[in-house]
């Protein structure tokens, strides 16, 4: 049966289902049919054994004036073609018949004897066995006897027979037809099924944007079934993107940690075999290797550091913090103070939120030391990327519901793919200029989102082509008072 396809499988189902109910239906109908007129046959008998009881006189058979042509019609008129008249000992006394039945049909004296005198109607079989008669029994009133009237089933067993016979060939034939009809439906109904299996196959030859069409209207199974595969191919072919994505990102991950390890590297090598190869005769010059050693080695640590950093706050960034109430604006008074020491030709003003009024109050409960690296990566950045002298304002305060702290400069800005990476990891809008020792590997903004973001905020960036840049630190804001 499993060998069998589900189109099988359902049509045996439903064609046995379909034999099953015509066969029960036949014999309900043919059984009611029976029963029908053994009670209608039974009716007569009685009726007639009731009138016959009643009567005075000998039986019937001793009188010579007995007439066939006159008997045979009033037998059959009471549907009675046997009368039989048992005297008290049991003996057959007398009987009527119709002469159309041949004595060896009509049923023995013994078989009449045994019909109960109640009126029950009883089956006896006829005396050559060739039928069965129906009889019913009165014990007579005016003289000391029973009356027995029988009537033959072959009429009845007739009828009832060819019943069975056209409910066989009428169901055969039903069950043919719906059987083919079944078959051609069920075909047309598992029709979207082998869509699907196709679409699956497709699929499973990797074209994952292939999906499953509107077979069927959304309320019916069928529709169910391909909204919901639609549904899982959509998150297969997002999960297989992004899965790709991320390798994409690894890769280039690994080659900028690669390179940027390799600089230092090579450096604190390139150092140490001068050295060992005699190319260091003085101390000054072994001082100067020293001071590049340590320098590079500064450089490994702090590239170390911040890609470890980065890697506890993607995997628990909430472990990462130490919170506590806290003021932004003590982090934007600091940003000041730090800019004006990195370059005293700066202008550097202290605002509101888009520079809008003074500076307001924004309390957060936060780790203030990785707050404070966040904001010394804004602010290293945009003393890094613009022109000494260059205006930079720090806005501070809140907005909707958020603690903001702004650091904008007036400098040449960023396209919009510059601003769209300006967060990945290792990415640096300049990749071809020649980097001084110790410069940003391109991580400081990736680090600040990630804080920022471990603390339910984010870090925003609007920029343009010669508008300078304005990075934003959002933070939920903390209910304390001023």
């Amino acid at each position: 049966m499993k060998r069998l396809s589900l189109r099988a499988r359902l049509l045996l189902l439903t064609a046995g289902l379909l034999l099953a109910g015509l066969t029960l239906t036949g014999t309900l109908v043919s059984g009611q049919l029976e029963r029908f007129q053994l009670d209608r046959l039974d009716g007569q008998l009685r009726s007639m054994t009731e009138l016959i009881s009643r009567a005075a006189g000998p039986p019937p058979s001793a009188s010579p004036a007995v007439r066939p042509d006159l008997v045979d019609p009033a037998l059959e008129l009471f549907g009675s073609p046997y009368v039989v008249y048992l005297d008290a000992r049991g003996a057959v006394a007398g009987d009527l018949h119709s002469s159309r039945v041949a004595g060896a049909a009509l049923p023995p004296a013994g078989a009449l004897r045994a019909v109960p005198a109640d009126g029950t109607a009883v089956d006896v079989a006829a005396a050559d066995g060739s039928q069965r008669w129906r009889a019913v029994a009165r014990p007579a009133v005016r003289w000391g006897g029973t009356v027995v009237s029988a009537a033959p089933l072959a009429e009845a067993d007739a009828t009832i027979g060819q019943l069975r016979t056209s409910s066989l060939v009428t169901g055969a034939g039903l069950l043919v037809v719906l059987t083919a009809a079944g078959w051609f439906a069920l075909g047309r109904g598992l029709r979207p099924l082998r869509r699907i299996e196709h679409t699956a196959a497709a699929i499973a030859g990797g074209d994952l944007t292939r999906r499953v069409p509107g077979l069927a209207p959304p309320g019916t199974e069928i529709g169910h079934l391909a909204a919901s595969l639609n549904t899982m191919l959509g998150q297969l072919e997002r999960a297989f993107a992004d899965r790709a994505a991320s390798e994409a990102r690894m890769r280039t991950f690994l080659s900028d940690v690669s390179h940027e390890l390799r600089t230092p590297l090579f450096g604190i090598k390139g150092s140490t075999e001068l050295y060992r190869m005699g190319a260091l005769p003085g101390p000054s010059d072994v001082d100067d290797a020293m001071r590049r050693i340590d320098r590079e080695a500064t450089r490994l640590t702090a590239l170390t550091e911040d890609l470890l950093l980065l890697a506890r706050l993607d995997e628990a960034p909430e472990e990462q913090l130490d919170r506590a109430p806290m003021d932004l604006r003590t982090l934007a008074g600091d940003a000041r103070h730090d800019l004006r020491a990195l370059d005293p030709t700066r202008d550097v003003a202290l605002t509101g939120p888009g520079g809008a009024g003074p500076p307001g109050p924004a309390p957060v409960d936060a780790d203030e030391a990785r707050l404070r690296q966040v904001v010394t990566n804004l602010v290293g950045n945009a003393a890094a990327h613009t022109p000494p002298g260059t205006r930079v304002r720090i806005g501070v305060g809140t907005v909707d519901g958020h603690a903001v702290l702004e650091v904008a400069d007036e400098g040449p800005g960023m396209t919009a793919e510059q601003a769209h990476r300006a967060f990945t990891r290792f990415y640096r809008a300049d990749r071809s200029r020649t980097r001084t020792p110790g410069a940003d590997a391109g991580l400081g903004l990736a680090i600040a989102r990630s804080l920022a973001r471990a603390h339910g905020g984010d870090v925003e960036l609007e920029t343009a082509i010669g508008q300078g840049a304005c990075f934003r630190l959002v933070v939920p804001v903390h209910g304390f008072a001023d």
